[in-house]
């Protein structure tokens, strides 16, 4: 049973793996939220998706550009892939549930619009369909993993990879993420 010296030991963890993520990809993260707010202001989307707790975190980033994050402002384009369960068990059922994203990227993805997998494992072989038929239709993507997704560089245009394997903390650090690149997003339309 965990006692109060065990969470303070996973706090201080989360903490020293967000601050370590941060010093040495910062540049990394700038570069996907300047991709993100690129895509939006010439009127394209972004499609986010991953599974389990990363479908959470896509729905996260969503609702934050859809709805608001700092200050008011139109609603920004954003879909999360796996919001509508009626598409993702019929594309399942009837294609394969290796397919439920990368069909969804073929029906609404458009050159210019951003594709966002999470993957925690860097593995899920759905997210890794959906960023390969996105990068070869033109949209730039972005990938969230753990320590396992780094086998992703050079296959997608934002590698996002917390060097972590465990997924709880990694969860914890994108979603630190995702706030971050709102904020990106909401600061660099805010002076357009």
């Amino acid at each position: 049973m965990i006692d109060e010296a065990g969470i303070a030991r996973l706090v201080a963890h989360s903490v020293a793996l967000k601050q370590r993520f941060f010093a040495e990809q910062a540049s990394s993260v700038i570069a996907a939220g300047q991709a993100m707010t690129a895509a939006l202001r010439a009127g394209g989307r972004v499609l986010a998706f991953g599974n389990g707790g990363s479908a959470a975190d896509a729905q996260h980033l969503a609702a934050e550009l859809v709805g608001r994050f700092l200050a008011e402002r139109p609603g920004l384009a954003a879909i999360a892939l796996g919001s509508d369960p009626s598409t993702v068990t019929s594309i399942a059922n009837d294609y394969g549930y290796e397919q439920v994203f990368r069909r969804q990227v073929e029906a609404h993805g458009r050159a210019g619009d951003v594709a966002i997998g999470f993957t925690t494992s860097g593995r899920s072989k759905n997210v890794l369909a959906a960023l390969t038929l996105a990068r070869a239709r033109g949209l730039r993507t972005i990938a969230l993993t753990g320590a396992g997704g780094s086998a992703l560089a050079g296959q997608v245009d934002h590698l996002l990879a917390v060097p972590e394997t465990d997924t709880a903390r990694t969860q914890e650090v994108h979603g630190m993420i995702v706030h971050v690149l709102c904020q990106i997003v909401d600061e660099s339309l805010a002076g357009a």
